[in-house]
């Protein structure tokens, strides 16, 4: 595979691209990103689903502004789908060619089924694992619908629900009953799942849970991955369906969604109102990273090997120059969790978190030495992406920002306290890292001592002096309520 690709999806209300760089062979960040809001099936469902000259036009200028910032960056690889508006277009075959033959750019129709897929494989490897939850992926002329147990996918559903399609073929003539009845009875076809998780992809779920999100006093600004509370968000729902212009506004609703956001409130009220629903999930991937994903996991059946996390090997390829060192502090943080944890009361399910801040304590190194920590704070908390949850990405930052020698400070646990865990657990944790920092003081090549841990006294052997690490372990903050005593043999 290339090692830049980039992923057009041509989708019913908008054009959007991204440019994805491979770090190694399945670790990846995003180089750059355009959206352009074209509306391509404006007016095509009132006209038998025929493509419309202005919107086909406005289509044309946007891909061809896309593949000149793609052809910037040197991208040898383009993939473009296009989804419900095309696909259901009699002249489809019209504007396809003159985009093949004007730009250059071949389009791949997909189908629903395809469409739903692809969704569902973004959000199987890019969110932290889910048990039998529902997908849905609200567009503007179909919704999509997969089933998701942990990495395995099944029911692949698109329906002719969309946005655009309600409001051209109901909204418009203010008829909601009719609206109601249109998508009661196309999620019939969704009889038989039972499912009380929903995984939200696409712009109408991602826009209602950044307006609860923004108006919040949630401390991580971050979408991807984001619960919000079912209550709230139905709450806003039924808001939404009965709010003017002005009031959509103060709800926190962008101007761009105005005119869409009343019909993809109802889908999601109606998909409510026929499941049992307990849990939301936000998704800030889909279509797109499910195509890039398809083609970068072809040979593994479009899965990551078992234990692989693609951000965090992003940041270890692209952030940290030492990666014997890092493995170490992997290494000495662990055999230290196991040693002490049961006598620092800290609950086993932590050692994963501990164990990654280890690996990636020293990234921000890579963009300032003599601020490291804190860039490494920030570069976790942003790209630490995929696969974690919020709980996990904020702790991990903040254990990687107090890895030197001070404890977190009592600002930043009041801060993110809603995602971190108690505080006697957060400073042992802490603790346990900025003594592994401390311990490879000397970076040697190898590790050069060995740790026992009896009676509450941590036994450092080894053949060398430690010198470097005696005298920054004397340094460390100690821990309240904790009488552990370290000495050197």
């Amino acid at each position: 595979m290339a090692k830049r690709v980039a992923v057009i999806d041509i989708g019913s209300n908008s054009v959007r691209m991204v440019i994805y760089e491979k770090t190694s062979r399945f670790a990846f960040h995003i180089l750059h990103e355009a959206k352009s809001r074209v509306r391509i099936s404006e007016h095509a469902y009132q006209n038998g689903g025929n493509l419309q000259e202005i919107p086909m036009q406005r289509a044309y200028e946007a891909l061809e502004n896309f593949l000149t910032i793609i052809s910037s960056f040197k991208a040898r690889k383009t993939l473009c789908v296009a989804t419900s508006a095309l696909r259901d277009a009699p002249n489809q075959k019209d504007f396809i060619s003159k985009i093949k033959n004007s730009i250059g750019l071949n389009i791949k129709v997909i189908d629903g089924q395809r469409e739903a897929y692809l969704g569902a494989i973004a959000c199987a490897n890019l969110l932290p694992e889910q048990e039998n939850a529902l997908s849905i992926d609200i567009g503007g002329g179909s919704t999509e619908f997969s089933l998701i147990n942990k990495k395995d996918i099944s029911s692949n559903i698109s329906l002719n629900l969309g946005t655009v399609r309600l409001k051209e073929l109901f909204f418009d003539f203010n008829d909601i009953e009719g609206a109601k009845k249109y998508i009661d009875l196309e999620l019939s076809k969704l009889d038989g799942i039972d499912t009380s998780t929903i995984i939200g992809i696409g712009g109408t779920f991602r826009a209602i849970s950044y307006a609860i999100l923004s108006n919040s006093d949630y401390p991580l600004d971050k979408l991807h991955g984001y619960k919000p509370n079912y209550d709230d968000f139905q709450t806003l729902l039924n808001k939404i369906l009965n709010s003017d212009e002005e009031t959509l506004k103060k709800l926190g609703i962008k101007n761009s969604r105005f005119d869409v956001i009343k019909p993809g409130a109802l889908i999601l009220l109606r998909v409510f109102k026929k499941f049992k629903i307990k849990e939301l999930i936000t998704s800030g991937v889909g279509v797109r990273e499910g195509a890039f994903l398809a083609d970068l996991l072809r040979t593994s059946k479009d899965k990551f090997p078992t234990n692989y996390n693609t951000s965090l090997r992003y940041i270890l390829d692209s952030h940290i120059d030492n990666l014997s060192h890092s493995n170490q502090l992997n290494r000495v943080a662990k055999q230290l969790f196991d040693l002490m944890h049961e006598e620092l009361e800290i609950e086993k399910k932590y050692r994963y978190e501990l164990a990654i801040a280890a690996k990636l304590c020293m990234s921000g190194s890579t963009i300032h030495y003599y601020s490291y920590s804190k860039h490494s704070y920030d570069l976790i908390e942003d790209a630490l992406e995929f696969g974690f949850t919020h709980k996990q990405i904020v702790l991990i930052a903040t254990l990687a920002r107090y890895s030197k020698r001070k404890l977190p400070s009592s600002s930043h646990v009041d801060n993110f306290k809603s995602l971190l865990p108690d505080i006697n657990q957060l400073n042992a944790l802490s603790y346990l890292l900025s003594l592994s920092v401390a311990l490879l003081s000397h970076q040697p090549r190898n590790i050069d001592f060995s740790l026992k841990f009896e009676n509450g006294e941590l036994k450092i052997e080894s053949k060398n002096s430690l010198y470097l690490a005696k005298e920054n372990i004397r340094k460390l903050e100690n821990l309240k309520n904790s009488n552990i005593n370290i000495s050197f043999l």
